[in-house]
């Protein structure tokens, strides 16, 4: 393995182990922006998370949320954010998370780790931007 794979790896369980059930979002974030993680980008359905690092890019290939030629959502703003703000309160699974802004008509979502931003994309390029609070972890 790569130093930068063995790093993601390791900011990714420790992020895991102290993230709160709910919030737990800008927990994980800190976590990987002080390991060295500027970006994740995120692909849907095909839950590919690419993660671009300073020690350099990873991604981690996840079970896809549909098979086969399928129709591409219309993006509805609205589902999103409700999709959203059911994750916020710790009332879904991130897999959960995923397929309700697939739903929500999201090919693509950026995070942006030092300006705290997540972007969400249409398949038609619309966009919505989501700032994420700042929050202390602890040093590792």
């Amino acid at each position: 393995m790569s130093a930068a794979l063995d790093n993601l790896k390791a900011a990714l369980q420790r992020a895991m182990a102290g993230r709160p059930r709910v919030g737990g979002f800008p927990y994980l974030a800190e976590t990987l922006r002080q390991a060295g993680v500027t970006s994740n980008q995120w692909s849907l359905p095909a839950c590919q998370s690419l993660y671009l690092t300073r020690l350099g890019p990873v991604v981690i290939q996840g079970t896809p949320l549909v098979s086969g030629p399928v129709d591409v959502p219309a993006f509805h703003r609205e589902a999103l954010i409700k999709a959203l703000r059911t994750d916020q309160a710790g009332e879904s699974t991130f897999a959960e998370f995923l397929a309700s802004t697939w739903r929500a008509g999201v090919v693509r979502y950026e995070v942006n780790f030092d300006l705290r931003a997540v972007t969400y994309t249409g398949a038609g390029g619309e966009e919505y931007v989501e700032a994420y609070p700042a929050v202390a972890v602890a040093e590792r």
